[in-house]
């Protein structure tokens, strides 16, 4: 079997074409504002530097979200397109399970993500990547209160976020993560949507 995995959820491309036990190729560039520009382009090498027929992957996972709304959109276009027109299977997952995923340590993971004005997306996992908290767009006050007597956690995150000084810098292990998803039921690709999880601004402030 033969995966591709499309991450644009942020400023960086983390894309993969891997089978159940090789990582074949692998994309971990910060784009900035030209995600939108180079993303296809470095699919599209992929395949060339591996030699392999698009046609040939079995299964599409797709990060739906939450991140960049410009960056999550680019990432589902490209997988729905390319699911649809080819007639391959596709399914989605959290960038805040991706980023659990990728450490190795025995702890609690904490993935967080910077929202702006003192919110972030964040989740948290057990070791065994049992939600304790599900992903969501909350307050960072708020988070550090359901951090409070958890256990050995760490937070894992690229962003400069005060109120985190101490974390785990995100690298995606594309392996692990397509491993664990691989199986995930396939949905048709019409009804993938991003799953931004941002509050409107009238439950930002009413502090919801």
């Amino acid at each position: 079997m033969k995966y591709l995995y499309i991450d644009t959820s942020s400023s960086y491309l983390y894309s993969a074409i891997a089978t159940d036990t090789e990582l074949l190729c692998e994309v971990k560039k910060d784009f900035g504002h030209t995600l939108s520009e180079e993303a296809l382009t470095e699919i599209v090498e992929m395949f060339t530097k591996t030699n392999i027929d698009p046609k040939e992957i079995n299964k599409i996972i797709v990060v739906n979200g939450p991140g960049s709304f410009t960056g999550i959109r680019i990432g589902i276009t490209i997988a729905k397109v390319y699911a649809w027109s080819l007639n391959i299977p596709i399914t989605t997952i959290s960038s805040l399970s991706a980023m659990a995923l990728s450490t190795t340590d025995d702890l609690i993971h904490i993935p967080v993500l910077d929202a702006r004005r003192n919110y972030v997306f964040a989740a948290i996992y057990d070791t065994n990547m049992a939600e304790i908290l599900p992903p969501q767009h909350i307050k960072i006050e708020i988070l550090l209160q359901k951090m409070e007597g958890i256990g050995s956690y760490e937070v894992i995150s690229n962003d400069d976020l005060e109120a985190f000084p101490a974390k785990k810098t995100y690298d995606p292990n594309f392996l692990k993560i397509i491993k664990y998803y691989k199986n995930k039921e396939p949905i048709n690709p019409h009804t993938i949507n991003p799953e931004y999880l941002k509050l409107t601004e009238a439950e930002e402030k009413n502090g919801l």
